[in-house]
Parts: C-alpha cells; sequence; structure tokens
C-alpha cells in the first residue's frame, strides 16, 4: 500500500512501526454547533482509511478528539445559557447521531480536552524547561523560532512567516509566531484549571500532541486531518511534540482536499454553508458518504444539487444489485450451472481490482468503479436467472468491498407488513384467474405505497422504493 505522504509531498510505501498493527491520530471537532460537510469529509475519509486498513490484517489504534474547551464553546454557553461542560456534551451527542448516520465507526478512543488537563500541563511544563517555552503574567507561550524544523510540513519560510505575522493588543508573547500553550482566565466564569502558571486552560494546539502521546505513544503511524490544519495547527503540533519527545512526531501525514459549493468555497458569509444535519433532512446519510468518497481524498470536491441526485442514483444501482442478489439466494435454482462455475472462478478479479485502487494512496473513486464493474458482470449472469449458490457468493462479494466503504450497511427495519404480503398474494391469485383488471389495480395500490413488483422467473420480488 502507498500513500501520499504531506511532510515529504510524494506517494510511499506504507510501513507501519509495529508490523500488522497501525497508529492513527485524526483530528476531532470542536463541540460547539453541529459539524458540517467540510468536517464530514476526513471523517468519512479516514474511517474509511481505518477500514481498508483492518480489512488488509491491521489492528488499527484510532484516536480522534474532542475539543470541549474553546473560546467558541464558551460564547455558545453565554448565548444558550448553559455552562461550557453542558453545551460540549449536548454536541458530542448530536456528532454520534450524525455520523452513525454516515456509518462512521466510532474511534478506539474519544478523548476530551478536559479530561487530559495533567498531561496537557507536564507537556508544557517539559516544553518549559527545554527551553520551548515560556511564561508571561500566567500566560505559556511556544516559541517556534527555537524548534529547528518549523515549517517543514506547510513548506514555508519561517522568516517569511514572521515578516507577516502580528501580535495583537492583549497578547503578551515576545515574537509574532509564538503561539499559547495555556491561557490565563479572563473572568472568574469562564471554564478553568488551577496550574502552576495560573488558573487558565490550554491553548488549541497542545491539545492533539499531548492526547496522542497519552494513547498512542511519542511516534505514531499517520496524523490525519482537512488540508486547512496542515498550517498552523499541525505545523504547531509537530513542533510542541518533536521538542518535547525528542524524536518523530507521525510517520505519515495525510490531508484530505476542500469542498466547494457550486464552485465557490464554502463559508457563512456566503450563506452556502451547509450542516451534515441540514444536508439529512433531504438525503440519507449513505448517499452523503458515498458523494464523499466518489472523488480522491486530496482532490478538492464540489457540492451541488446535481451531484448529490447523482451519488443516489449510484447508491441506488448497488442498493438494486444487493436486493436483486438477496431475492435470488431464497428463491434462485438449487443447482449451480457450468457458466456459473466459470462466472465464480472471474469474481476475484474485482476483489483485486478494489485493492489495487485502495492501495494506491486510497483511491476510493476507482475503488468504487470496480465494485460497478463487479455489478455490471454479476447482472449480465443473473438476468435470466440465476443459482442460490451463485446469487450467495456475488452478494458476498459485493457486501465485502462494498462494507469497506461503509456502504450496503444501512439497515432497512421497514419490513414487508401483513397488508402487503395480502395485496401480493391477492394480486398473484387475480393473475391465476386471469382477472387482470384486478391484478392490474393492486399493483397500482402497491405503487403508491412505495412498492414495484417484478415478475421474474423465480417468482414475484417486492421492490420497496
Amino acid at each position: 500500500m502507498k500513500v501520499y505522504n504531506s511532510l515529504t509531498r510524494q506517494k510511499e510505501e506504507f510501513i507501519p512501526i509495529v508490523e500488522n498493527q497501525v497508529s492513527i491520530y485524526v483530528c476531532g471537532p470542536t463541540v460547539y454547533n453541529f459539524f458540517h460537510l467540510g468536517n464530514a469529509r476526513p471523517f468519512v475519509v479516514f474511517d474509511t482509511l481505518r477500514r481498508y486498513l483492518e480489512y488488509i490484517g491491521n489492528k488499527v489504534i484510532f484516536v480522534q478528539n474532542f475539543t470541549d474547551v474553546d473560546d467558541k464553546i464558551i460564547n455558545r454557553a453565554k448565548e444558550e445559557g448553559l455552562s461550557a461542560s453542558e453545551v460540549s456534551e449536548k454536541y458530542i451527542d448530536e456528532y454520534f447521531k450524525d455520523t452513525n448516520a454516515l456509518n462512521i465507526s466510532p474511534a478506539t478512543v474519544h478523548p476530551k480536552v478536559s479530561e487530559n488537563i495533567p498531561q496537557i500541563i507536564e507537556f508544557i511544563e517539559t516544553l518549559i524547561e527545554k527551553g520551548y517555552a515560556y511564561e508571561v503574567e500566567g500566560d505559556v507561550y511556544y516559541s517556534p523560532s527555537k524548534f529547528e524544523g518549523y515549517g517543514k510540513l506547510s513548506k514555508q519560510n519561517i522568516d517569511e512567516l514572521k515578516a507577516g505575522a502580528r501580535i495583537m493588543v492583549e497578547e503578551k508573547k515576545r515574537e509574532p509566531l509564538d503561539f499559547a500553550l495555556w491561557k490565563k482566565r479572563k473572568e472568574e466564569s469562564e471554564i478553568a484549571w488551577e496550574s502552576p502558571w495560573s488558573m487558565g486552560r490550554p491553548g488549541w494546539h497542545i491539545e492533539c500532541s499531548a492526547m496522542s502521546k497519552r494513547y498512542l505513544g511519542a511516534t505514531i503511524d499517520i496524523h490525519a486531518g482537512g488540508q486547512d490544519l496542515q498550517f498552523p495547527h499541525h505545523e504547531n503540533e509537530i513542533a510542541q511534540s518533536e521538542a518535547c519527545n525528542g524524536v518523530q512526531f507521525a510517520k505519515y501525514w495525510m490531508h484530505n482536499g476542500y469542498i466547494t459549493i457550486d464552485k465557490e468555497k464554502m463559508s457563512k458569509s456566503l450563506g452556502n454553508f451547509f450542516t451534515v444535519r441540514e444536508i439529512l433532512e433531504r438525503y440519507k446519510g449513505e448517499v452523503i458518504r458515498f458523494f464523499l468518497l466518489s472523488g480522491h481524498y486530496r482532490s478538492p470536491i464540489d457540492f451541488n444539487d446535481g451531484l448529490m441526485e447523482m451519488a443516489k442514483a449510484s447508491l441506488g444501482r448497488l442498493e438494486t444489485a444487493r436486493d436483486n442478489l438477496v431475492f435470488l439466494q431464497e428463491k434462485g435454482l438449487d443447482a449451480l450451472t457450468s457458466d456459473e462455475k466459470t462466472a465464480l472462478e472471474q469474481l476475484p478479479k474485482y476483489r483485486d481490482d478494489f485493492k489495487k485502487a485502495m492501495d494506491d494512496d486510497l483511491n476510493t473513486a476507482d475503488a468504487l468503479a470496480a465494485i460497478f464493474e463487479l455489478v455490471s458482470f454479476v447482472n449480465t449472469t443473473v438476468k435470466d436467472g440465476a443459482s442460490k449458490e451463485f446469487a450467495g457468493e456475488a452478494l458476498s462479494m459485493l457486501l465485502e468491498l462494498s462494507g469497506v466503504l461503509g456502504l450496503l450497511e444501512a439497515k432497512d427495519e421497514s419490513g414487508v407488513d401483513s397488508e402487503i404480503e395480502a395485496l401480493v398474494e391477492e394480486r398473484q391469485k387475480a393473475r391465476a384467474e386471469k382477472n387482470f383488471a384486478r391484478a392490474d389495480e393492486i399493483r397500482d395500490i402497491l405503487k403508491e405505497k412505495g412498492i414495484t413488483l417484478k415478475d421474474t422467473p423465480q417468482g414475484v420480488q417486492i421492490v420497496k422504493e
């Protein structure tokens, strides 16, 4: 398997530190609101990376944090008349509702900043002792100029960065690029913890360095997130972690591309800012997931109604193929034909094509293409019916590959109720008695209920729209 390493700007063979065990840290949400489509992309992409690594035989330790201490949370708490912790817990619950709809598996660990304050304080103390950080009137700052490799991830020149940086009036830092590790609280009502420097709270960048070290160790295999986090957040994480621990922080850095809305950058000011919760009112979660995986993760992807309708239709093709095979697995012929024996021998080719795509820097677009080629091949094979065995093997392959992408996993809980079954039986009886007018009438009644009947050599197949 090869992945594009943002640190080296090239594809590299992926070799984990420990054979068959992969450590991944992905930056999670600041929990003060529902997450938006731009947040959803890394959540889906790196959940898929995790699934694939497990599929090819690795144990994956996957850590994704919740930033539950932040100015945005404090401001939202004031707006809603809640405490900061009540706001963060509320939106953590909402996060899981939306990620569940998108078939995103929970992380191995979802650490919270508020539960890692001792580790963060210890981390900061080490940086001060080593001369990389300093305290000023209860605030603590990190000095990027003290870290020799600053800028190596984003490929930015530190002197140019210094020239373009400014110090805000309320800041006490020595140089424009210095960033906060610990902030002294400004008012008594603010959430705060006791520290050697002041009652206060951590800065944003330090939390990921401390939590990654606690749950995954000093050096990890993969650190991932959105392209927008590359600078300054991930750059600052490298500076903190490598200065503190004295070893490489992450072997591979993976970043997904931006999402645009009708070719324009998504932003609240343009009024084209969509939360996943809003999109779920129009499309089911697997459609959103399909859309987010339909392009290469490093490329920008445009969101609009036309593309979402295409994703819905494409996913529908996969669902129809699955439903047809489920039906044939139950109603098909008992004996495997000679043509089916030949076709069965060809099924592994589609798995090979799928894995070849995924091994090439997680190319989910080509992986989906391999699944659709499988569907076309199977449809051609079963167009005049199929044996239970062939249908079962083809279904197993389809679910295996689509499952790696987190697709075709949504459970249909609606079932077929007794009223529908009775109408289907009545229609069959009407057809047998050549009462075609009543049979057609029943078909129309079922269609109004979202049920389509397909007459096949194996019997009547009930299809729910």
